[in-house]
């Protein structure tokens, strides 16, 4: 029997679903300070993203800038930061996160910097509409 991608407990506790691109699950963040999608290879027990097959690591270098280009068309900041950091979460996942100068952790790293503030119930719903279209265009 193979083994089945599972979700990190702390990774579905703090982000709602969005879409299942061809290799990645895609997640916004429940944090409205930033605009952040999370995107979590579909292979079961993946920790480092060098663990990749060559044709994995394509296809998330693709969807990374899908997404990118997905929270650039709804949400508004300056720069994007990427990272796959896991030294909490072991389970390869990558950031994209959207970061304005003034912004709650600027100009450090998000991490570790001031608590998570969920959104609205129906702000976090309209974003995550927009997301799961700005992906499925994007497919």
């Amino acid at each position: 029997m193979t083994a089945e991608f599972v979700l990190a407990e702390r990774i579905a506790a703090e982000s709602v679903a969005l879409a299942d691109l061809p290799l990645c699950h895609v997640r916004l963040m429940d944090d409205s300070r930033y605009p952040w999608l999370l995107l979590l290879p579909r292979r079961p027990g993946l920790v480092e993203w060098t663990e990749l097959a060559p044709e994995d690591l394509a296809t998330l270098s693709l969807e990374i800038a899908e997404a990118c280009n997905a929270l650039r068309a709804v949400a508004s900041f300056e720069k994007l930061n990427i990272g796959a950091l896991g030294n909490i979460v072991r389970q390869m996942h990558v950031h994209i996160i959207g970061r304005s100068v003034g912004d709650a952790a600027w100009p450090d790293p998000v991490w570790g910097r001031g608590q998570r503030q969920p959104y609205a119930p129906a702000e976090r719903d309209r974003l995550s509409a927009d997301l799961i279209a700005q992906l499925a265009r994007r497919a």
